[in-house]
């Protein structure tokens, strides 16, 4: 029988991990709890956990710091819960390597959404590469063949959006800063050409989205980047 997946909660705050040893723990969650970064950082080596929650503001420093030490060894998801939700802090964790991040206060069943969305993606194994054929709900990718399809119908998209559209598709799920994107799509030296992501999701969103007005596939996280949903709403959520 295949143990339920490890999480490693650092939150200095009792009320709120008490709430979230509650949630998590109700879905079968195994957990490793820690109040400071040191004692953070011990639990990361010695537990090697699969997803690691992190408060950013705790007694003995900044969470980032953390997560940049985690980064130098791991790529285990983190997903950043903090009571900060500036645009700065957001896209600093973010790019520092923070696999998504939510704000304070939260509802558990989103943060449940975003955990099961992080552990599906870790589930690749290391290195491997995503299929020929990608497929998020009724998107399909053709990575071979640079075609895409919705719903079965095709979608004509230029070399530029196919490979927008793949970046969020192969990260579904994951919040992707800005200077992410530009960096991957557009190359290192566009890193500032934030107009360039708002115009190609404008026109990705108007040939894939019923309503572009009300995205439901490709999400804005403001000041920050752009998500594509995991799930699409509508489909089973799974447990």
């Amino acid at each position: 029988m295949t143990a339920e997946p490890l999480l490693l909660l650092v939150e200095d705050e009792l009320p709120v991990r008490r709430f979230l040893r509650a949630a998590l723990g109700s879905r079968g969650y195994r957990l490793v709890e820690a109040g400071t970064l040191r004692e953070a950082e011990q639990l990361a080596t010695s537990h090697n956990p699969d997803l690691v929650v992190l408060d950013l503001q705790l007694p003995d420093g900044d969470g980032v710091e953390l997560l940049t030490r985690l980064r130098a060894w791991s790529a285990r998801p983190v997903l950043v819960l903090s009571a900060r939700g500036r645009e700065e802090d957001k896209v600093r964790a973010l790019d520092a390597g923070a696999d998504d991040y939510l704000t304070k206060p939260f509802g558990a069943e989103e943060l449940l959404a975003r955990i099961r969305a992080a552990l599906r993606r870790a589930a690749r194994a290391p290195g491997e590469q995503p299929g020929p054929v990608l497929e998020v709900g009724q998107l399909r990718i053709d990575q071979a063949r640079h075609e895409v399809q919705l719903g079965g119908r095709d979608v004509k998209v230029t070399p530029i959006e196919f490979k927008l559209l793949l970046l969020l598709a192969r990260n579904a799920g994951k919040v992707l800063t800005h200077r992410q994107i530009l960096v991957e799509v557009w190359g290192p030296g566009q890193a500032s050409q934030t107009h360039y992501v708002r115009v190609y999701m404008a026109e990705l969103r108007r040939k894939l989205e019923e309503d572009p007005a009300r995205p439901r596939l490709l999400l804005t996280e403001p000041g920050v980047g752009y998500r594509m949903a995991d799930r699409p709403p509508g489909e089973s959520q799974g447990g």
